[in-house]
């Protein structure tokens, strides 16, 4: 099976460097591993050490050697952190090929043992990068093999942060995402793009108005591997803001709904719909999957989740609501819109203030559990329904989907937001950049950015 190397912007910068330099360097990535349902895997890399300069013994354009002291040191965090270490090298020269040299394969051989038996654990992976032609982008070649042998191809890799980029290896191109279909797309942004639209594993967590507006832009725009998330059935009221839907379809759980719909529009669309909810620890573990998470519930549990999925998983998340305000005497005074941006090093959600802890924590409890909550004083009572209009979830959901062409163009302002808010009534975008509270899980010093799987998981507690 194959596996998907996820690398923080700050790694792929530094894998940049040494890899534009003259002479061949070398250095130990630790990543924690990260077992999909499918039997692929997903390794988180969290640390890059490169190996000191007084460790090599021999370092030039076609090769490297390196003590001991060049790799041992990360090989015991390894062991204290349960990652996987994966020995990474270069290949200098823009264009250079990443295929192993005999020389390449002989390391490994000599290595596999050793890393595995400092690091305490049972794999063992090799990575080697180089640039393009242009000196721009990265190019590689990796496989993680564990301590029986079985050896699996890291195909993908995905950098995640301001930008995305996904960078795959022997991928064929199906013939739909070369028809003119995508002409405009192509015209607009380029074919690299229109590539990794095809390409990524996206998640929708919730499906009404906003998340139903979400899904279909990104399948008109290429997208092709779905998962959709939300635990309601399409009621009266849905009818006027879920797209593809239609008064037939009342008492229809939303996601197969917009699965059918979805399907028709491309019939070559991945889809897997999951009535449920974020909250429940299986469902938010079939997340793990996702290559980019649009939140668009709205509740605030749920965006707690995403918030921890954001950090613990480096999984992007691109989170949108709407609210609407009504005057006193009904008549509507604010049309207010967000879209706020996860990836690792960014505020999560709660360092921004937009989750209500005390209600997120009356949310997750189970309906009997919460009336008696409730009615002792204990927890905040549950809203009743919240208005909305199919013009401004479209709206947010324009906006969502824009932030993911950013990251993956790169055509917006720098410093990148990472917030924007809608001002609708008054006619008023803006946006904002706000940094992790100090300690805080998202915080890279808190050393939670990419710990994978923990126990318990997100190191959350979850409802029985």
């Amino acid at each position: 099976m194959s596996a998907t190397l996820v690398v923080p912007t700050l790694i792929a910068d530094q894998l940049r460097s040494v890899a534009d330099l003259e002479a061949e360097s070398g250095g130990v990535i630790l990543a924690s591993p990260v077992a999909l349902d499918d039997g692929s895997m997903r390794l988180l890399a969290h640390t890059l050490v490169l190996v000191p300069d007084d460790a090599y013994t021999r370092r030039d354009w076609n090769g490297l050697e390196v003590t001991s002291a060049g790799f041992v040191p990360p090989l015991r965090k390894a062991e204290e952190l349960g990652a996987v270490p994966i020995w990474m090298h270069t290949h200098p020269g823009h264009g250079s090929s990443v295929r192993p040299s005999p020389h390449d394969d002989i390391v490994d051989s000599k290595l596999r043992d050793l890393f595995t038996l400092r690091s305490g654990g049972d794999f063992y992976g090799a990575l080697i990068v180089s640039l393009d032609d242009s000196g721009r982008e990265l190019r590689f070649s990796a496989h993680i093999d564990d301590v029986h042998g079985q050896a699996r191809v890291i195909d993908r890799m995905l950098i995640v942060g301001p930008r995305i980029s996904l960078i795959e290896t022997g991928t064929p191109q199906p013939d739909w995402q070369t028809s003119a279909a995508f002409d405009r797309n192509v015209r607009a942004f380029g074919g690299a793009v229109q590539r990794m639209l095809a390409h990524l594993n996206v998640a929708i967590v919730g499906c009404g108005g906003t998340g139903s507006s979400v899904a279909e832009q990104l399948v008109r725009l290429g997208v092709r591997r779905l998962t959709l998330l939300d635990p309601e059935d399409v009621s009266e009221t849905n009818i006027t803001r879920l797209y593809g839907s239609t008064a037939a379809d009342i008492g229809t759980p939303k996601v197969k709904v917009l699965e059918n719909y979805l399907s028709r529009i491309a019939p070559e669309l991945q889809v897997d719909a999951v009535q449920g909810m974020v909250t429940r620890e299986s469902l938010a573990r079939r997340m793990s999957a996702a290559d980019v998470i649009f939140g668009c519930t709205d509740d605030n549990a749920g965006r707690l989740v995403l918030s921890r999925l954001s950090t613990y998983l480096m999984v992007p998340v691109i989170d949108g609501g709407v609210l609407l305000s009504s005057g006193r005497d009904g008549t509507l005074s604010g049309i207010d819109g967000r879209v706020t941006l996860m990836y690792p090093g960014a505020a999560c959600l709660v360092c921004r203030g937009r989750v209500d802890l005390q209600r997120a924590a009356s949310e997750s409890l189970t309906p009997d559990e919460r009336v008696r909550r409730v009615d002792e004083g204990y927890a905040p009572g549950l809203g009743g329904a919240e208005p909305a209009v199919v013009a401004f979830t479209t709206a947010v959901a324009a906006a969502a989907v824009s932030e993911l062409l950013n990251a993956l163009i790169g055509y917006g302002p720098e410093p990148h937001p990472t917030e924007i808010l809608l001002r609708l009534h008054d006619r008023e975008v803006s946006t904002n950049v706000a940094k992790p509270q100090s300690g805080h899980y998202c915080d890279p010093s808190s050393g939670k950015i990419g710990r994978g799987v923990t126990v318990p998981f997100l190191e959350k507690t979850w409802p029985s």
